[in-house]
């Protein structure tokens, strides 16, 4: 097996792993805020929102540095201290006493975590360009794989046994996936003589100046906001819509779940579709599909409505990130993927840093149905701009 291949592979495990870690304790942070203490003030839905958007915040300012620390030093460097950090951070999660606590680390793990575009630049340089479509489609694929399993495990082991326990279990998950990148992932990676490196900031200015790529971060930023708007009043949605029913906890990581299951599914064919019809094609189709499957999400009655309304939105979503990502690699030259993707992890960092803070905002001000139209807006601004992004690069 060509070694791009036997890397590909064993990179989808080690994303399968870290993003089942990282999503588990997504459906109940809400409601893990509600058992802990507020020693400075503010509301549950206040506090839902700065945890969820304070890893964002230092991932948006972390990740461009990173990715340019991996162009200089390799790409595999830094996938293990993504892994390996985030290992023993989420396992302090499971010992906070307070949300202050709870948002500290949180702040911490974004400064630290950022295994999807480690992994994104390492298999962007080594895979043939020619197939750059497919292999960050299974990228991509194994990272839905995790997110659609983590929530539901998650869910259950909070349902079950308390939502402490599976912070730990994710600092497990994620040590696995260090360990495996480790012993198993190779990289023939060539450092360049000091004195012929580009500065940080040239390498920023280089990727930034290349065609288009403007509007592809856009697009990634636009991703980023729509998906994440709905995460902080997921669990608050689902408990209004079981009323006094048992089990939020584990419908709410079955409805964010079963979105990442159809995004796993579509997201290897169709990167595979868009090496062979145009990438920008196929991001106009997703994110006019999104559009549409969200519009009538804010009128479900019950939590299975909103469970396949949900698991369509996953089929549609899952050519994006590929498709951005291609056409991203088919823009910069050899030796800028690190920068590439760490300005790419900055910009959904920036859109999940929003999302939290205006989902929380619309949900205080219009009630928990007015984020999902705030959604179908996002994501119709995103396929008008992959419309006008496809007449140019094409």
């Amino acid at each position: 097996m060509v070694s791009w291949r036997r890397n590909l592979y064993i990179l989808f495990l080690v994303q399968l792993l870290s993003l089942a870690g990282f999503s588990m304790v997504i459906p109940f942070l809400p409601l893990y805020i509600k058992e802990l203490k507020i020693t400075t003030g503010g509301s549950i839905e206040f506090w839902a929102g700065v945890t969820f958007a304070a890893q964002a915040v230092t991932m948006m300012i972390s990740a461009p540095f990173w990715g340019a620390i991996a162009d200089r030093y390799g790409r595999k460097l830094m996938l293990v201290r993504a892994s390996l950090g985030g290992a023993v951070i989420l396992a302090a999660m499971g010992f906070v006493q307070s949300a202050e606590q709870l948002a500290l680390l949180r702040l911490l793990q974004g400064f630290v975590t950022g295994t999807i575009p480690a992994a994104n630049a390492l298999i962007a340089a080594s895979s043939p360009k020619e197939h750059t479509g497919e292999a960050l489609g299974v990228v991509q694929t194994g990272a839905w794989v995790g997110v659609a399993i983590g929530p539901l495990i998650g869910g259950v082991i909070g349902d079950m046994f308390g939502f402490r326990e599976s912070f730990w279990v994710t600092g497990a998950l994620l040590a696995l996936a260090g360990v495996a990148v480790i012993y198993w992932v190779d990289e023939d990676f060539q450092s360049v003589a000091k004195i012929d490196r580009p500065k940080m900031l040239d390498s920023f200015r280089r990727v930034l100046g290349r065609p288009h790529m403007i509007g592809l971060y856009s697009e990634a930023f636009f991703q980023s906001l729509g998906r994440t708007l709905i995460f902080p009043i997921a669990a608050l949605f689902v408990m209004e819509l079981m009323g006094d029913s048992p089990g939020v906890a584990t419908v709410t990581g079955l409805t964010l779940g079963v979105r990442a299951v159809t995004g796993s599914i579509s997201a290897v064919w169709l990167g595979r579709l868009s090496d062979r019809i145009g990438h920008g094609r196929v991001l106009v189709f997703s994110f006019a599909a999104v559009m549409l499957i969200y519009i009538p999400q804010p009128f479900v009655t019950s939590a299975w409505q909103l469970v396949v309304l949900q698991a369509l939105t996953g089929f549609a979503d899952g050519g994006i990130l590929p498709a951005i990502g291609a056409l991203m690699n088919l823009q910069v030259p050899t030796g800028y993927q690190g920068a590439t993707y760490g300005l790419s992890a900055s910009v959904n960092s920036a859109g999940r840093c929003l999302a939290p803070m205006m989902g929380v905002a619309f949900a205080i001000n219009f009630g928990l149905r007015s984020v999902f139209v705030l959604a179908v807006a996002v994501y119709a601004l995103a396929a008008l701009l992959a419309w006008y992004l496809n007449r140019k690069v094409n």
